[in-house]
């Protein structure tokens, strides 16, 4: 249910919508618009009689969101979209696209500020890098851990690039929360709850990947788990779902932007990346991502792709990275959006 507050509305009417909200046994949370100010009960209201608090002072109208996912659903805010900021370069959700580059894997202190000073000089919006790797294989590099966030801390001070790495545990939440101007959810923790309730938690932005088998509906509702604990700054990523075909890594579904922007007000980037597998299908496939209106990119980009830790395969050059950038800021532009001007190139 949600309770669209008439403009306006005084601080005490609110609280008053809220204090009736929870007496129905629901769980209420404030959601600020540019216009309007919104109060979502969180629960099962099937059975609540909605009519009192439609009639409270401050209230313009009551919604039911059929939905399972509330807080997710673009209903909640009367379809305006989420703007989540990362830096005063790096906003995802509005007129930008921005592109989230850099290694699979911190790889060491030099490699890292390398990676960070080439994606700079591409134009990128933000770094990413695994201090954390969770691998399908144990005996795989797992990452240089709190080092290699002391190693992304470094590279962002040189470079201003925010930083994007990704959190594998609930107890390692508030370490990289420390670090990290966004944590990252991968595909292997997409339905870890208590992790997604961790990172709910905290005020960081996330970036939460979908899970290779997921639904949308699954996905939405999952990402919920986040939105419910308080934390409104969700990114959702479409890095490719597992299909019977074997020519890319994974199945990058593209139509998977239109849809999310359908449901939900959160912001999509898309990974092709991981979605293909292969670098030399990522220029194409970040370009049709832009074009069918994707509100950021997250690729890895590796100096050396053949001597990688991770994921050598899938990772473009620094070369292709700025051929590639300026490519989708014309396609930005035709679409009435912007990535990368090439006044921004160094």
């Amino acid at each position: 249910m949600i309770v669209v507050m008439r403009p306006g509305a005084t601080e005490q009417e609110i609280t008053g919508v809220k204090t009736l909200i929870r007496e129905m046994g629901l769980k209420d949370q404030v959601i600020v618009g540019t216009d309007l100010t919104v109060v979502a009960a969180i629960g099962d209201e099937r059975l609540k009689d909605c009519a009192v608090v439609e009639s409270a002072p401050g209230v313009d109208k009551v919604m039911r969101v059929l939905a399972p996912y509330k807080l997710a659903a673009i209903e909640t805010k009367q379809q305006q979209r989420t703007v989540i900021k990362l830096s005063e370069t790096c906003v995802f959700g509005g007129v930008q696209v921005p592109v989230i580059a850099g290694p699979c894997s911190v790889e060491g202190e030099e490699h890292i500020l390398q990676c960070a000073r080439l994606v700079k000089a591409a134009g990128g919006h933000a770094l990413r890098g695994g201090a954390f790797k969770p691998r399908t294989n144990p005996y795989s590099f797992q990452g240089h851990g709190e080092d290699g966030l002391k190693m992304l801390a470094a590279a962002r001070e040189e470079t201003g690039l925010p930083i994007v790495t990704e959190v594998v545990t609930p107890s390692d939440v508030e370490l990289v929360s420390e670090y990290a101007d966004c944590l990252q959810i991968g595909t292997r923790n997409c339905q870890n709850f208590k992790l997604l309730e961790a990172c709910g938690n905290q005020p960081k932005p996330v970036l939460y990947k979908r899970g290779m088998s997921m639904t949308i509906d699954e996905y939405l509702q999952a990402a919920e788990y986040i939105l419910a604990e308080g934390n409104p700054n969700v990114i959702l990523c479409e890095r490719g779902i597992r299909t019977f075909e074997d020519h890319t890594r994974n199945t990058l579904s593209l139509s998977a932007v239109p849809e999310l922007q359908h449901r939900s007000h959160l912001p999509i980037v898309i990974d092709p990346s991981h979605g293909t597998g292969h670098a030399r299908l990522v220029p194409a496939m970040a370009k049709a991502a832009v074009a069918a209106g994707a509100d950021g990119l997250a690729i890895e980009m590796h100096p050396d792709p053949a001597h990688a830790m991770t994921d050598g395969a899938q990772s473009i050059t620094p070369a292709v990275m700025e051929e590639m950038m300026l490519s989708l800021g014309r396609i930005a532009e035709a679409v009435d959006r912007e990535c990368v001007k090439v006044s921004e190139m160094v």
